[in-house]
């Protein structure tokens, strides 16, 4: 499974990159208002950080302002994948975009049906947002575990599913067992995986012991 870090924090992604914990980055316009910096640098940034896919969001809701900026934010870096979302000109656009060569990530994928449109689209990746289900009362593993299964019986449709929305590591190992090709996480949630409460006991107790011969290893 590829890891994604789901922020504009280009700290953050040096960090997480460092330990060789990253295959690509996502990005939203909330993660680049954050920022405060210009979308333009913060993308060239972080893609020279990460070689793998980066993705930038258009913010345009009409086609041609769609493909206009998505041309745009591809001409950053090569490693650059647009984000659209999935609406009918965000389809069109993703068509379009994905003829010339570009990587695109349809998002904001609420359903299964959706996400068949997505790779009908030609997508390379589609996001369904599995955290923002849970909030409102529905399982978004469930949906996970649909788009998999469909993809699954369609070999033509080549769109990887990228999980998004994670709110804790549970959602990343549903997902994982569940076949998803991809998860993007927040930085927090990313740092959870580290955790567990007897890998801080083993490591203190191999401590002490240690300490107990007045050695050192230098």
């Amino acid at each position: 499974m590829k890891f994604f870090v789901d922020t504009a924090d280009v700290s953050e992604i040096r960090s997480l990159a460092g330990m060789g914990l990253l295959d690509g980055v996502t990005t939203n316009p909330s993660l680049i208002a954050k920022s405060g910096r210009r979308m333009s640098e913060v993308i060239a940034e972080i893609c020279d950080i990460v070689p793998g896919p980066v993705s930038a969001e258009v913010t345009a809701t009409d086609l041609e302002g769609m493909l206009k900026e998505g041309r745009y934010l591809r001409g950053i870096a090569p490693n650059v994948a647009v984000k659209v979302p999935l609406t009918e000109a965000g389809l069109s656009a993703c068509r379009a975009l994905a003829a010339e060569g570009t990587m695109v990530n349809v998002t904001l994928c609420f359903s299964a049906v959706q996400a068949i449109l997505a790779g009908k689209a030609g997508a390379t990746f589609v996001s369904p947002f599995v955290g923002r289900l849970d909030d409102i009362g529905q399982e978004g593993m469930q949906l996970i575990r649909d788009i998999v299964q469909i993809y699954r019986h369609y070999p033509s449709i080549r769109t990887e599913v990228l999980v998004a929305s994670i709110r804790n590591p549970v959602h990343l190992l549903e997902s994982a067992k569940l076949g998803a090709h991809v998860a993007t996480l927040p930085p927090a949630v990313l740092k959870q995986l580290f955790k567990h409460p007897l890998t801080d006991r083993g490591l203190e107790a191999f401590l002490a012991d240690w300490a107990k011969t007045g050695q050192s290893i230098l």
